[in-house]
């Protein structure tokens, strides 16, 4: 068998920036032998070993090879597991396979910019933060979507030739523009504001000011005050950097993402991250059922007697036509008006409405005995804190929909649904018109199609659910993490009070389902077997 010493370090720095010694490269091409790897196979399989490697806490940049082969041994374990008759024969549970995922149930994870990967936070998480933890907030979102546009193929040359290096993009700091006057460059920070007002760009070095310029070209998005941007353009002896070209950050597919151990993913660890067979076959179930349903509504105003109207109609339709969704996805707000927590009445009445709720499923037994319902908090409902991620509905409101309905989850806003290896994200947030009032620049002549296509463009790009500075969009710094969206989820719900739509977005399929009264009775019917959605 020849020689694959050159394969096997090329897959692991040109992707991992990983270091082999020569007892690591004797350890793979023994591995390769012993299995008889096909050469057009060996870079897959290295890749395999690559990944699984950098996924441990106890990796390094210069790969130890007892880490190595432990990561082997437990693969090996893996695949004897799965080859077993009785193993390879069994058909999972969908009730085992289905997670929900609070906000505050998350694990943090912190980028490592020395060891490129995600690092556990063992401490205890604070509701009140601190300065520390609201600028590594900031950092560690820069450093996420950073270290993805330097694995992008246009900011990535080959380490071992091949192209022409020249033509590859190249990022540079602010603190490259000192004297530099009249050179060009192209610049990945975060749009702010300086104290006197003026757009300026902000990176780990310091920050510029901008002035775009009259025939400046603006991608497709929304950029608002707190995003993350790339800029091109030319530094002037004002200190100013006169903008020609201004757009988001390359976004990266969820296939192509390495997967990390960290928060969504670390809290399901049911052998998700190591056991690919598992996962192959977890999909191949999925795809078996194609009528497996998962019904999405937002803005149940409980206050308003059509909406008890319209939910009755829904509950019959499901029961005459046999067809009842595995899990009702009901988002806020759940009265039609704001509550001041001092209004006595009104409160009242909110705690009765969700009540009636309650007496109104368990009108329908079977209903209420084998559909999961999941209840996620608007801006105005009354929960706990008013600052993002919004605690679950408070306790007392729910009391009667707890004891009448078997499988109820009250969870956070923002949360997460994990089902047979896809993951779901729900967020309940106005948030066009929120991105709208906070303009910094958009695309000339953009129309209302364009607005809804930029702005899923504009989140997923950001790798975040709100790329906006906190004192436009106030949120807990130390739970900053349960707005990520690295890796790319399966689908996207961003429930809105804007009118309804369905996009895919670089194989996120993203939606809002519009208001249940608004749309006279309308919800959004999502096929995970498809991962797509309809209006309904």
């Amino acid at each position: 068998m020849a020689s694959h010493s050159t394969i096997i370090v090329k897959v692991f720095f040109s992707k991992y920036k990983n270091t082999l010694g020569p007892q690591v490269i004797s350890f793979i091409e023994e591995v390769l032998e012993r299995h008889n790897i096909e050469d057009e196979e060996v870079a897959s399989s290295v890749e395999h070993l690559a990944r699984e490697y950098n996924r441990q806490d106890d990796a390094e940049m210069v790969v130890r090879l007892d880490v190595l082969q432990r990561v082997y041994d437990t693969m090996q374990n893996s695949q004897r597991n799965d080859d077993d008759d009785g193993y390879r024969h069994n058909r999972f549970d969908l009730e085992s396979q289905l997670f929900f995922i609070d906000a505050f149930d998350m694990p943090m994870w912190h980028w490592s910019a020395e060891r490129s990967t995600f690092e556990k936070v063992s401490r205890k998480l604070s509701i009140s933060g601190s300065p520390e933890s609201r600028v590594l907030a900031v950092r560690d979102r820069l450093n996420i979507i950073k270290q993805t546009i330097l694995r992008n193929d246009n900011f990535s040359p080959r380490p071992f030739g091949g192209g022409n290096r020249e033509k590859f993009l190249r990022l540079s700091s602010t603190k490259d523009l000192l004297g530099r006057a009249g050179v060009d460059f192209l610049l990945f920070g975060m749009l702010a504001r300086d104290q006197q007002g003026q757009l300026c760009l902000e990176d780990l070095d310091g920050r510029v000011r901008l002035s775009q310029s009259s025939g400046a070209y603006t991608s497709e998005g929304f950029f608002t005050e707190g995003c993350f941007a790339l800029v091109e353009g030319t530094y002037t002896d004002d200190e100013v950097v006169i903008v020609n070209a201004i757009g988001h950050p390359p976004c990266e597919r969820r296939a192509e993402t390495r997967y990390m151990t960290y928060g969504a993913y670390l809290y399901v660890n049911r052998t998700y991250m190591i056991l690919f067979p598992l996962k192959n076959r977890l999909s191949e179930q999925l795809s078996e059922h194609t009528q497996l349903t998962f019904f999405v509504l937002s803005d149940l105003w409980l206050d308003h007697p059509k909406t008890m109207i319209g939910l009755r109609k829904l509950f019959h339709n499901c029961i005459e036509n046999s067809w009842l969704p595995k899990v009702f996805i009901m988002c806020g707000n759940f009265y039609s008006k704001g509550i001041a927590k001092e209004n006595g009445k009104a409160v009242t009445q909110y705690q009765d409405n969700f009540d009636a709720l309650a007496d109104l499923i368990a009108s329908y037994p079977l209903i209420a005995r084998t559909c999961h319902f999941v209840f996620v908090p608007g801006p105005q409902d009354l929960c706990s804190s008013s600052i993002s991620p919004r605690r679950p509905l408070l306790p007392v409101f729910i009391s009667r929909l707890k004891e009448k309905l078997s499988k109820v989850h009250f969870l956070s806003n923002p949360c997460r649904i994990k089902f047979l290896g896809q993951e779901i994200v729900v967020f309940r947030e106005n948030l066009m018109a929120r991105m709208l009032r906070n303009l910094i620049g958009v695309k000339p002549q953009t129309g209302t199609e364009d607005l809804k296509r930029y702005l899923v463009q504009s989140v997923i790009d950001q790798c975040h659910l709100s790329p906006l500075t906190t004192h436009i969009q106030p949120t807990l710094s130390e739970y900053d993490h349960a707005f990520r969206l690295y890796p790319m989820p399966t689908s996207l719900i961003l429930a809105d009070k804007y009118e309804r739509y369905e996009l895919t977005y670089e194989g996120c399929h993203v939606f809002n389902p519009g208001s249940f009264l608004g749309t006279t009775y309308g919800f959004s019917t999502y096929y995970p077997a498809t991962g797509k959605s309809e209006p309904s």
